[in-house]
């Protein structure tokens, strides 16, 4: 097994906090398993990488002969969590809570070592308390307390409202951390306030505070907000092989080396080798690829990561139209539709102001061939193949409405 000062090389690789580093290095030199607890409410049915950020680090846990509970919060999914919202974010229901938790356990397991895992639900607990237990609950924390929060005290002074059940949020992801008696704790750096309050209870309720580690929001493909579903700036981690190699070719140069510090597997010093390469003249691209490769064939597998790169290779450097395209029928007039309609019933883009500005840009293409004219129109029964930048593609047919 490693050494303490070895996990905790490891262990700081990313980390935007370790709160507090001493006491995990005692707890680290105690030799015991830890447990490590990470929650995730399943507000969205599917993971994206933005989430592997914590995964990854729970499974350098893993590796060090660790325990990890990987807490689905299906009762504080019914709560919604307030933190960076200015509203009242609205509550899941049960059946939507339920849907989604059964997703994240399929996708845990391509990164987590199920003989190291263990999936607890905080309804177990929650479920059960009364409502005596609940005011107990909330006696231990003050309104003073709460409103050290950024985002609290931010809408309290601009006079927007606080729900009294957003204040429970807090306490409630807090004893989670007693239930579960952790020595470890993950969250994003938003998550900050929330760690803390489960370190204070765990302290009310006279166990060994747990440490505190943040880890950095992992910025989407725009390579400014933090990777989201609702921005469509994600990458799935159910996503096929070849959408997810595309999206991972997408990002910029300098946002790749921040997804090899969060993402990858390799150690400080290849990742070290690699930026030294590219300094030297390699094509970061070249790069890139070794990039898209690893996290492709941790989802999917070593050959897909392979057919994935020959796909891409074909496609944009060899300006090749992919042949595996489902035809998508769209009903249209007889006398046919605009080319800025179509793109938008084809679902390229979200509105006709965004397909032309898209022609304007050069970035519309139709069976390979650019597409310069705003006014065009597309006729009935033409079998064609849009494309809209470098990754997005539709095989269309127009065919007259009834």
């Amino acid at each position: 097994m490693a050494t303490a000062d070895e996990q905790l090389t490891e262990i700081r690789r990313g980390a935007a906090d370790i709160l507090v580093e001493s006491e995990l290095k005692t707890r680290l030199d105690s030799g015991r398993p830890l447990v490590v607890k990470a929650g995730f409410d399943p507000t969205a049915p599917d993971l994206h990488l933005g989430h592997t950020v914590l995964i990854n680090k729970m499974r350098r846990f893993q590796d060090f002969g660790h325990q990890v509970v990987f807490l689905i919060g299906d009762f504080t999914g019914l709560i919604g969590d307030p933190t960076g919202r200015n509203a009242t974010r609205p509550p899941l229901t049960p059946e939507e809570v339920a849907a989604n938790a059964t997703t994240y356990e399929r996708q845990i397991f391509r990164i987590l070592d199920p003989e190291r895992t263990k999936i607890e639900f905080n309804s177990r607990w929650m479920g059960a308390m009364d409502a005596v237990g609940l005011i107990r609950l909330a006696a231990r924390h003050t309104v003073a307390r709460m409103l050290e929060r950024d985002d609290f005290r931010q809408r309290y002074a601009d006079g927007r409202p606080i729900a009294i059940h957003e204040f429970l949020y807090p306490l409630v992801q807090g004893y989670d951390s007693v239930m579960l008696r952790a020595d470890v704790e993950l969250g994003g750096t938003d998550q900050r306030f929330n760690l803390l309050v489960g370190r204070q209870l765990q302290q009310d309720y006279g166990q060994l505070p747990q440490v505190v580690i943040t880890m950095p929001l992992l910025e989407g493909l725009d390579g400014v907000n933090k990777m989201s579903k609702s921005l469509g700036n994600y990458i799935g981690i159910t996503e096929p092989a070849d959408d997810m190699f595309g999206k991972l070719m997408s990002v910029s140069d300098d946002l790749m080396w921040r997804y090899f510090e969060l993402l990858s597997f390799r150690s400080h010093g290849e990742i070290a080798g690699l930026r030294q390469q590219v300094a030297d003249g390699r094509n970061p691209r070249d790069v890139k690829f070794e990039l898209a490769k690893e996290l492709v064939a941790r989802f999917h597998d070593a050959s897909a990561a392979e057919v994935a790169q020959d796909h891409f290779i074909k496609r944009f450097r060899d300006h090749e139209i992919p042949t595996d395209l489902e035809l998508l029928v769209i009903a249209a007039p007889e006398a046919g539709s605009g080319i800025a309609s179509v793109l938008r019933d084809a679902r390229l883009v979200s509105s006709n102001s965004e397909a032309n500005r898209m022609i304007e840009q050069g970035a519309v293409r139709i069976n390979g061939e650019r597409v310069t004219n705003r006014d065009l129109v597309i006729a009935v029964n033409a079998d064609l193949v849009l494309q809209v930048g470098k990754r997005r593609y539709k095989r269309i047919r127009l065919v007259p409405k009834d």
